[in-house]
């Protein structure tokens, strides 16, 4: 057996390389809403996305336990690289003709975390696995046999592993793990500024095709801009004092509070990101003339989301005032009418309101804002 390393105290590069294929995965989800703006294509990537970043969570623990030093290790994290990227080329058709290689894919991902920790993690990540390690296997078999079966069977079967992962942690006791809380903010904050990336992405691919003039530009600005403050309401400050706020956790209790605010505050956060970059994708194109219903509450929604998962983050480490947050998560839906009039009017509406809302919040607790906001 490889003997165990120490914990990592900062992201190494295979960790970032890992972590573009996975947000490829969350970028494939986006083209599935942006294709079916529907009920239905809203709940096939809310499954999609907590059974993916379940997993993807257990990497990061793993690389904040043992580092990725050795070739056996990077060899069996490539491994792992290439079933996450199986399961993003499945995506698009997860709920069709694809579903056999997601689930497929899954499985192989949850085996090789499963390796990865029994071999390289230590005594102590070894008795901790024993506690989720039967319940990831359990969830692995039910995306794996969902993958195989058709309709419902398969909406039923990711959804009692979906079910399952949030269930199992406050059932059976996960003190055992360590974290390591540079490393483990460093990590989560890098998924979350790639995935940002991704709404970028989504104006550039809006716009293909598009005659450009200064009506578009003017689009491209605001869509620019607003990724931009959906970046600032993460980054000005939240992951620093939640590194704070995880090293004086007492350890007993740390791995509880970071599964909280990086599991599933996270989970909303990512989603709210998935959601706006669909609907920025297909309303960059038309946002000099009226949106869909549809693709305005993307925006809308999306962003009103991603600040209420943001405000949870604050809440359960206790980082900053959380109501300013939730009441501009409100407001956003207020803008829905705006973007069916015309879309430019609604993501200027967004940006505004974002920008008061950081504003009030520096009011609140007696800050100034940096220059780039001034």
């Amino acid at each position: 057996m490889t003997a165990p390393s120490l914990p990592a105290a900062r992201v190494t590069t295979l960790e970032l390389f890992f972590d573009l294929v996975f947000v490829f995965t969350i970028t494939q989800t986006t083209t599935v809403l942006a294709d079916d703006m529907t009920l239905r294509g809203l709940a096939r990537v809310m499954i999609m996305l907590g059974v993916i970043l379940w997993m993807y969570g257990g990497y990061a623990w793993l690389t904040n336990a043992t580092s990725p030093n050795t070739r056996f290790r990077r060899t069996l994290f490539l491994i792992g690289m290439g079933s996450f990227f199986a399961m993003a080329l499945a995506v698009p058709d997860a709920f069709g003709s694809t579903g056999w290689l997601f689930g497929l894919g899954y499985f192989v991902v949850n085996a090789v975390h499963t390796g990865l920790f029994l071999l390289t993690g230590g005594q102590s990540a070894a008795r901790a696995l024993r506690v989720l390690g039967p319940s990831n296997l359990i969830s692995a078999t039910l995306v794996l046999v969902g993958g195989f079966l058709p309709g419902y069977w398969r909406y039923g079967l990711w959804t009692a592993a979906l079910v399952l992962f949030i269930v199992t942690p406050y059932l059976r006791p996960i003190g055992a793990f360590t974290i390591s809380p540079a490393h483990f903010v460093e990590r989560h904050g890098l998924v979350v500024i790639i995935a940002l990336g991704e709404s970028i992405v989504a104006i550039g691919v809006g716009l293909s095709g598009v005659h450009m003039d200064a009506r578009v530009i003017l689009v491209t600005v605001l869509g620019l801009t607003l990724a931009y403050l959906m970046w600032w309401v993460y980054f000005a400050g939240d992951d620093s004092k939640a590194e704070h706020a995880l090293a004086n956790t007492p350890p007993a209790e740390r791995a509880r509070k970071a599964l909280a605010a990086y599991g599933w505050a996270h989970y909303f956060l990512l989603l709210g990101i998935v959601v706006v970059s669909a609907g920025i994708k297909k309303a960059a194109g038309h946002a000099v003339d009226h949106l869909t219903v549809a693709q305005a509450l993307a925006l809308a929604g999306g962003l009103a989301v991603y600040l209420l998962g943001e405000a949870w983050f604050r809440w359960i480490l206790r980082i900053g005032p959380t109501r300013f947050r939730v009441g501009a998560a409100a407001i956003a839906l207020a803008t829905v009418p705006l973007g069916i009039f015309i879309g430019s009017a609604q993501l200027l509406a967004l940006n505004a309101l974002i920008v008061a809302m950081l504003y009030a919040e520096a009011r609140r607790v007696g800050v100034t804002l940096p220059a780039g906001l001034g």
